[in-house]
């Protein structure tokens, strides 16, 4: 009798055991609801996408081969803003720079697009416009020298500080060889990530634009204390690229 009430126990918890597991790796209804949700939604077709990496194409002047050079690339990114897929819709009519375009994208990401609160694939396309540099400018670089970071470097007080110089390599072919300037302002959590920004006065050149918010959306930054608890308001900052830095560039 004992022995067939041990068999009995053991037989019990058994089943108990694997009905416990099996619920463990059921998944919850919401999750399997986003699940059907996002698959039964198409992919969002845009042609102004929102970069959170802009491209960061790697070619040299005489790559172009003495002439100016443009291309479309269209782009396919999943849920999350991650590029899955990319093609040239318009060559440059050169491989080996539509190839360093087409690497350049599949790097970057985007902002993930929201239908009816839930995340779906993206679909676009974002041009190029290569210009061959035959003028005084063309070795000119700017990098991220915003009026917050240099008064940062030079120790003055400050609203906020960058943890580290955001990164941004332009160059006078990326300012279209006209001095630009750009004003933005952006939140941040507690941890000093930048959660979001929006441009105040842009360049006007969106592919400028969406490079420099990309840049600042990577930065993290430091709030004084004070400043959470008193000033609860959004952080400010502006950036010129004077092409008259260039000349001094050439002559130093």
């Amino acid at each position: 009798m004992k022995t067939s009430l041990y068999i009995t126990v053991l037989l019990g918890l058994s089943v108990t055991h694997l009905y416990a597991k099996q619920t463990q790796q059921k998944p919850t209804p919401k999750a399997t609801l986003e699940v059907q949700k996002s698959a039964a939604l198409p992919a969002h077709l845009t042609t102004r996408l929102t970069w959170r990496k802009f491209p960061q194409p790697k070619y040299k002047n005489e790559d172009l081969n003495q002439q100016n050079r443009a291309a479309i690339v269209r782009i396919y990114a999943d849920e999350t803003g991650k590029i899955s897929q990319a093609s040239i819709q318009e060559s440059t009519g050169l491989k080996n720079l539509d190839d360093a375009l087409l690497q350049a994208v599949r790097t970057a990401e985007i902002q993930p697009t929201y239908v009816e609160d839930t995340a779906v694939p993206t679909i676009g396309f974002q041009s190029f416009n290569l210009r061959f540099q035959d003028n005084q400018h063309e070795n000119c670089q700017f990098d991220f020298q915003s009026k917050q970071w240099l008064a940062q470097q030079q120790q003055q007080k400050v609203q906020f500080k960058y943890r580290h110089q955001p990164q941004l390599n332009l160059s006078a072919e990326d300012l279209k060889n006209h001095s630009r300037k750009l004003k933005f302002q952006f939140k941040v959590n507690k941890h000093g990530e930048v959660k979001r920004v929006k441009l105040t006065h842009g360049s006007g050149q969106y592919a400028l634009d969406q490079q420099i918010l990309a840049a600042v959306k990577a930065a993290q930054v430091d709030v004084p204390r004070q400043f959470w608890l008193y000033k609860k308001s959004k952080l400010k900052d502006e950036i010129y690229f004077d092409l008259d830095t260039c000349d001094v560039q050439e002559q130093s």
